[in-house]
């Protein structure tokens, strides 16, 4: 039986990250952005105590990309997220589950944010970052890693959120989980940064040596053609082969004009691109993608982001001709384990159902880490890792707070220029060192180096109105 334990506290902290370029995506461009930490203090049952830590970047105009909004506006929502569910993983002092905390939570999560006018993807945030400090201080507890305690389903994951599986489903597969040792990055190119020349998509100084890319889309057809064709030649110098991902981050606004960009990766300035093709991501915005088929384009391998905001996103989806969804630990590490199983036993010798590992700029430390090691388990050969790219290393973090994770991942860190930063070797990243007690985590942050998450302020129902 799993564990069963109680949360005692939950406090949170933020630190500022300054990004080394801008990142462009969809329609906001990021310079800069807030760091919240998760720490969280359980009992398990038998009275002993323990703490476990997460970490994500706060970004702006992801979770939320309605246009009345501002950036600011979109981060406090996360902030309200995060605060609406401290109290509601507070309420009660009964001893359960992990997971079970989770599950009885969740829904009610929703509710109380949809009362502040914030979406079910910024909802669930929340919830999201706090289960990852409760697995970490739970297998501090237990005293196994990620990887042995996952297969043992120490959480107790059962399928009362996804009631087209049976709880033996999800058992089964993470009992067969078997750790990537090594995971190839795959090189975002956002939608500002350079092509071509010394700095560009085929410097190894700029890609590290991925064999992977991922290309930010901007939702219009012609513009997207030219700038994959541009991106194409580019990668034709490497001295290796590649494969290429496409992201549009909702920006397409119909299937009309998707088909528009589809039909023009069939001409030969983008064959380089087309015939390296994995998959494409999130084109249509979340509400357009929940409701419209995708009829003929569903013979291309088409995946959601933004549009998994629930347990029964992925089955929605599928529906409609979606072959896959991205796993990300600010969507929730639960969830993604039950999609990676739905994936799994959807998929037979005519049709493959796959998850796939996007980046939304997890940072150097527990966010990379704790993401890294979910991607890990459920068997990604490849993952979006981008904090190294548009971050210079731990930024800002305490020398104290970096030599320490350096010190318990050396093989996943290194430092360089004075700077301790991702380590990347031919084009990948070594899992070893996140074979440690805890969540991936061989070293915790310096609290007492950051502020206390800032107060967000709750929008009036006026400002709610677009």
């Amino acid at each position: 039986m799993p564990p069963r334990l109680a949360v005692r506290t939950i406090d949170f902290f933020e630190r500022a990250v300054c990004f080394s370029r801008p990142f462009r995506f969809g329609a906001v461009v990021v310079t800069s952005a807030a760091q919240v930490f998760a720490r969280v203090e359980i009992e398990i049952e038998g009275g002993r105590t323990f703490v476990g830590a997460s970490a994500e970047l706060l970004v702006p105009k992801w979770f939320d990309k309605r246009a009345h909004l501002s950036p600011d506006q979109t981060v406090d929502e996360l902030r309200r997220s995060l605060e609406i569910s401290r109290g509601l993983y507070l309420a009660s002092s009964a001893f359960d589950t992990a997971f079970g905390y989770h599950a009885s939570r969740v829904l009610v999560q929703i509710e109380a944010c949809a009362k502040e006018d914030i979406p079910p993807l910024a909802a669930i945030f929340g919830p999201s970052e706090i289960n990852k400090a409760i697995i970490d201080a739970l297998l501090r507890g237990a005293g196994v890693d990620f990887f042995k305690g996952m297969a043992a389903n120490i959480a107790g994951i059962d399928a009362r959120l996804a009631p087209d599986l049976r709880s033996d489903d999800i058992t089964r597969f993470l009992a067969q989980c078997q750790r990537q040792d090594r995971v190839a990055i795959r090189h975002t190119i956002g939608l500002d940064d350079a092509i071509e020349g010394e700095g560009g998509v085929a410097d190894v100084n700029e890609n590290s040596g991925a064999r992977y890319f991922k290309l930010k889309l901007a939702g219009n057809p012609e513009a997207d053609a030219t700038r994959l064709a541009r991106i194409g030649r580019a990668l034709a110098k490497l001295p290796y082969d590649y494969r290429v991902t496409l992201d549009a981050n909702e920006q397409y606004s119909d299937l009309v004009s998707l088909q528009d960009l589809l039909d023009r990766l069939r001409t030969g300035a983008l064959e380089p691109i087309a015939n390296r093709l994995l998959y494409i991501e999130q084109p249509l915005p979340r509400d357009l993608t929940r409701a419209v088929p995708l009829g003929a384009l569903a013979h291309l391998n088409f995946i959601i982001d933004e549009a998994d905001d629930s347990y029964n996103a992925f089955p929605a989806a599928r529906s409609l001709g979606y072959r896959g969804v991205s796993l990300k630990s600010c969507k929730g590490t639960y969830k993604s384990i039950v999609n990676a199983t739905r994936a799994a036993k959807w998929s037979t010798a005519r049709e493959k159902f796959f998850t796939t590992g996007e980046d939304l700029t997890c940072q150097a430390g527990l966010a990379v880490q704790q993401d890294l090691a979910l991607g890990a388990l459920v068997g990604l050969s490849h993952m979006e890792r981008n904090g190294h790219h548009y971050v210079d290393g731990f930024a800002d973090t305490p020398a104290e707070e970096t030599s320490a994770f350096l010190a318990a991942h050396p093989d996943l860190y290194a430092r360089r220029g004075g700077q301790v930063r991702l380590a990347i070797h031919d084009g990948d990243l070594l899992t070893d060192s996140l074979v440690t007690r805890g969540f991936a985590a061989g070293a915790h942050p310096r609290w007492s180096t950051m502020s206390p998450l800032r107060q967000a302020k709750v929008r009036t129902v006026q400002e709610q109105i677009p």
